[in-house]
């Protein structure tokens, strides 16, 4: 299976891992990607092979896809547990991310009011006022945070711009808990060497800093798709089931994903 993109502004529904059957919100363009963020696992691809020549999709093509999506969902089934935003990049990053938020939960209301709003964000523009005030308004906020090692981030994470972990879990603490953490652990190495972040060195500072958030959850996971760095490997169920222990003894709730 190769690395994907996700057609846009509306895709699915799937079925998540996480989440249950959710229906797809990309406010990233249809034929590329664009993030914050170039993870070395990320399903979508590096950013530099999948540069896109189309716009990002408007807010009122968001809105409009989405009624039309969620009227037919409503004839035909199947009912989603989950709006989810996420896709080719970083959701947060749409000029009127917000403003979509808004849109999205009138339209959740209107034809699937038991149906939950999640959004996947790396977190880099979680420090943002508009961005915070947005991410408070949707039931899921799951913002990620793989390590606070920084050399790891450098080689993992990759970060487009400036990026100062410390800073992101103080940003990430201001949300009083009402947010979860999602990590991925993995095995395997880089160009570099090992990229395992599954032992104490990686996992114990983690778990401080997890516990200096305080989230509501917290959701660990490995890898499920094709990676753009074809040297990574799934980590076990015994080192997921391990650090799941961890968090859980910490007193925050813990789900994991194989």
């Amino acid at each position: 299976m190769s690395t994907v993109i996700y057609p846009s502004p509306i895709f699915g529904p799937v079925h998540s891992r996480r989440l249950g059957v959710s229906l797809g919100i990309n406010l990233m363009p249809a034929d590329g990607k664009i993030c914050t963020f170039d993870c070395i696992y990320c399903e979508c691809g590096f950013n530099a092979d999948r540069r896109p020549a189309l716009p990002r999709p408007t807010r009122d093509e968001v809105r409009e896809a989405l009624t039309l999506r969620l009227e037919q969902m409503r004839r035909e089934g199947p009912a989603p547990d989950v709006l989810t935003f996420a896709g080719n990049g970083e959701p947060t990053a749409h000029p009127e991310f917000a403003a979509i938020v808004d849109d999205v939960i009138a339209l959740r209301d209107r034809f699937f009011p038991s149906a939950r709003i999640s959004v996947l964000s790396n977190a880099t523009r979680a420090h943002l006022p508009e961005v915070k005030k947005a991410l408070l308004r949707v039931d899921n906020n799951i913002l990620k945070l793989d390590t606070i090692d920084p050399d790891y981030i450098r080689r993992v994470n990759r970060p487009a711009g400036a990026y100062d972990v410390h800073r992101v879990v103080e940003t990430l603490a201001g949300y009083d808990g009402r947010l979860i953490v999602q990590t991925m652990f993995m095995r395997g190495s880089d160009a570099e060497g090992s990229v395992d972040n599954t032992s104490d060195r990686y996992v114990l500072p983690w778990l401080d800093a997890v516990r200096t958030i305080r989230p509501q959850a917290v959701m660990i996971y490995t890898i499920d798709r094709e990676t753009p760095d074809h040297d990574l490997l799934k980590t076990t169920h015994d080192d997921l089931d391990r650090i799941a222990a961890l968090v859980q003894a910490a007193g925050i709730p813990c789900t994991v994903s194989y």
